[in-house]
């Protein structure tokens, strides 16, 4: 079996969770805010704040902003979270279609959904590439309307030599375990603004200014020491299981340039590879045969948010035709970085055989 995914835990990881049990130190503490600032130093944000889940971290940035009754600019091409969160804190979503080549969210679309209701835009560096970050944070400053960068795909990637995390007014990372780095279930906020930043503290703390006194409306969203122990080792590895990452995806692109759509790079950017997503019209005959040799693949994602029932019967519509036509299309291979040059050549013979 090659599976879709796998994370990267060994020796170490345990270790340090061993560490934290012995401690008898298990929830919230040192270990945390550890993590919290190895993670703003390899971001390169000034301000980052550990969470439960990369949804979690995604409602606490678009409360600190206020969205609340206001409109939130998103993809809909990409998983239900991005637009959940949205409710979530109070706010509406507004669907944008995406780049045909990227698969990122479009800034034309982007300034056509725009209006005086705008609170936010949160792109979405899909697959572990940065969005067209230029383009958005001109239309950011055009409209002075903040970025919030979802960036859950996308753990290490660079626009321009600056690290995504870094470049909107905020930003929101998951460590799932299918994700380029763990903590087994975990999120991070990232930020510049030390205002922001004590708000969420606050915020994911209760609303605690000090123990027992709170002054803003909070929940319990706190990352464990546990996972945060996870979460410092594994950022240790994250750069070169991204080289690994990234050396799968170039021997994808040497052996199936000339059978499938392969992802498409954009110069600008540094892709990490989250995803490994071709584009073809025979998927289905592709899945049979992996479905014969034991091969992991995933749809990402066969129904785009607008058009699940749930959106429908909330009445979020929209037309999005890039977006709708990708759902149809694309196809996600194991690139993960404990797959074996020899599974690579497996997978893509077995492609090669279906067609």
């Amino acid at each position: 079996m090659i599976p879709i995914a796998k994370p990267d835990v060994g020796e170490e990881e345990k270790k340090a969770v061993l560490e934290v049990m012995d401690s008898g130190m298990l929830a919230h503490g040192e270990w945390v805010r550890r993590f919290e600032g190895d993670f703003a130093e390899y971001i390169g944000t000034k301000e980052s704040v550990a969470t439960t889940s990369g949804t979690q971290a995604l409602i606490l940035a678009l409360e600190a902003l206020d969205v609340r009754g206001k409109e939130v600019i998103v993809p809909s091409f990409t998983f239900i979270a991005s637009a959940t969160s949205v409710i979530r804190a109070g706010g509406i979503p507004v669907f944008a279609d995406v780049n045909d080549e990227t698969f990122n969210i479009d800034p034309d679309d982007i300034r056509k959904k725009i209006n005086d209701r705008t609170a936010a835009i949160m792109p979405v560096h899909l697959y572990g590439q940065s969005a067209d970050m230029d383009e958005i944070m001109e239309v950011s400053e055009e409209n002075d309307i903040p970025v919030i960068e979802d960036v859950c795909q996308a753990h290490g990637a660079l626009w321009k030599n600056k690290k995504v995390g870094s470049i909107g007014r905020i930003s929101a990372f998951s460590f799932y375990p299918t994700k380029n780095m763990t903590t087994g279930e975990g999120g991070m906020v990232t930020t510049d603004d030390p205002e922001l930043a004590e708000k969420i503290r606050m915020m994911h703390n209760h609303g605690q200014a000090e123990r027992y006194r709170h002054t803003e409306l909070g929940w319990n969203f706190r990352m464990t020491n546990i996972a945060a122990a996870i979460g410092i080792q594994q950022l240790k590895k994250l750069d070169k299981n991204n080289e690994k990452r990234e050396k799968n995806a170039k021997l994808y692109d040497e052996l199936l340039i000339d059978h499938v759509i392969t992802p498409f790079v954009d110069k600008r950017a540094h892709h990490v590879y989250h995803q490994y997503t071709i584009r073809t019209e025979k998927r289905d005959e592709i899945i049979g045969e992996f479905k014969k040799e034991g091969i992991g693949f995933g749809i990402y994602y066969p129904i785009a948010i607008h058009q699940q029932e749930i959106m429908k019967k909330l009445g979020y519509a929209a037309k999005l035709p890039v977006t709708e036509r990708l759902v149809n299309e694309v196809l996600s291979l194991p690139v993960h970085p404990l797959i074996t040059e020899e599974d690579v050549k497996k997978v893509a013979e077995t492609i090669k055989k279906a067609l």
